[in-house]
This record gives structure tokens, C-alpha cells and sequence, in this order.
């Protein structure tokens, strides 16, 4: 393990191996590597099993909504009935919340931070929620998020615009900044909206 080296002055003296070449630290080494290893096949097969039983979720809530949308268009009922009838369908899909991905959730609280205190628009917060220099939320997540986010998206319009205003913007370039693509994205009847009720 140490060589006995003679010195120029004729003195024997001990020379140990380095540190990184003694048998402990390469035994201490190895079991970080399999214990690594062993990690990371271990996250793998989650990431998959995760990934299908996403699958599965989104496919069957899909279809839930494709069914009801049948029902809804087939129905010649009032309005009156088909709002209450909706109610009543959402209720029964209470149940459903939580079997919900921890993903999808993530991404409604994120969108509900963002649509009811930066005041966001749809198209906006699913860019936010979907953009890599954003959040990154699956398109699934994000729009799970947006059809589930409870706001009022004039109003949103409307504080988007009165911070406008307050930069002394006239209500025409307001209207088009809200509407831009490069802009707040709302769609015109939002923008509308919120011009035609911007304080005086």
C-alpha cells in the first residue's frame, strides 16, 4: 500500500497512494454509481407509467366531453334546462377531480394566479403555461388549466386596459393592443368590452 522512498538527504520515508487510487474510495465510488443507476431506471419506468395512465385520463375525459356536447347539441330544451342540466353533469363528474394528474393541477393553480391577478386572457395563459420560457405544462395541462380556471375574462380585459389607460393610451390603440398577437391577446368582444367600460 505505501512504497518506502530514500531521499536525497538518505532519509527512508513513506509514500502513500493518492486518495483517489486507495481500494476504499473506488468500493465508495462504484456504490454511488449503482445507486444511481438504480435511481434513475426507477424514474424512468414512473415517467412511463405516469405518461399511459395520462394518456387514459385525457382520452376518457375527452370523451366525456364529446358525449356531452352530443347531448347538449341534440336537446332542444331552454336554456333554462340545458344550464341546469350542465350543473347537474358537473356534479356528477365531482368524483373525477380527484383522480386528476398532479400536472393538471399545477397548471390550474398556475392559471389561476395568472388569470385572476395579472388579469391574463385565454390564448395568453396557454402561451404562458405551454412556453418554454414559461411554466412548460403538457398542451393537456394547460388546457385542462383554461377549462377549468373560474374567471371573469372581461374583467380581465378591463384591468388589462385601465393599466393602459394609465399610460395615457388612446382607447383605439388600447382595443389593439388587447387583441395583438404580440400584445394582451383577448379576443375582440373582451377587448370591446373593456374599452366601453374604461373609467372617464
Amino acid at each position: 500500500m505505501s512504497k518506502k522512498v530514500v531521499g536525497e538527504d538518505g532519509k527512508t520515508y513513506i509514500q502513500k497512494k493518492p486518495f483517489y487510487k486507495r481500494v476504499w474510495f473506488i468500493i465508495l465510488v462504484v456504490i454511488i454509481i449503482i445507486i444511481g443507476l438504480s435511481q434513475m431506471g426507477s424514474d424512468d419506468s414512473d415517467k412511463a407509467a405516469d405518461s399511459s395512465s395520462k394518456k387514459t385520463k385525457v382520452s376518457s375525459s375527452s370523451q366525456e366531453s364529446s358525449s356531452s356536447s352530443k347531448e347538449s347539441s341534440s336537446s332542444s330544451e331552454s336554456s333554462a334546462e340545458s344550464s341546469s342540466s350542465i350543473s347537474q353533469s358537473s356534479s356528477s363528474t365531482a368524483p373525477v377531480v380527484s383522480s386528476v394528474p398532479r400536472e393538471y393541477k399545477s397548471a390550474l393553480n398556475s392559471a389561476d394566479t395568472y388569470a385572476n391577478d395579472m388579469h391574463m386572457s385565454k390564448a395568453g395563459l396557454y402561451e404562458q403555461l405551454t412556453s418554454d420560457a414559461g411554466e412548460k405544462f403538457s398542451p393537456e395541462a394547460a388546457q385542462y388549466a383554461i377549462d377549468n380556471v373560474e374567471t371573469d375574462w372581461n374583467k380581465n380585459a378591463l384591468e388589462s386596459a385601465k393599466s393602459y389607460q394609465e399610460m395615457d393610451m388612446s382607447p383605439e390603440s388600447i382595443r389593439e393592443q388587447l387583441t395583438s398577437d404580440a400584445g394582451e391577446k383577448f379576443t375582440q368582444e373582451q377587448a370591446d368590452y373593456a374599452v366601453a367600460n374604461l373609467p372617464q
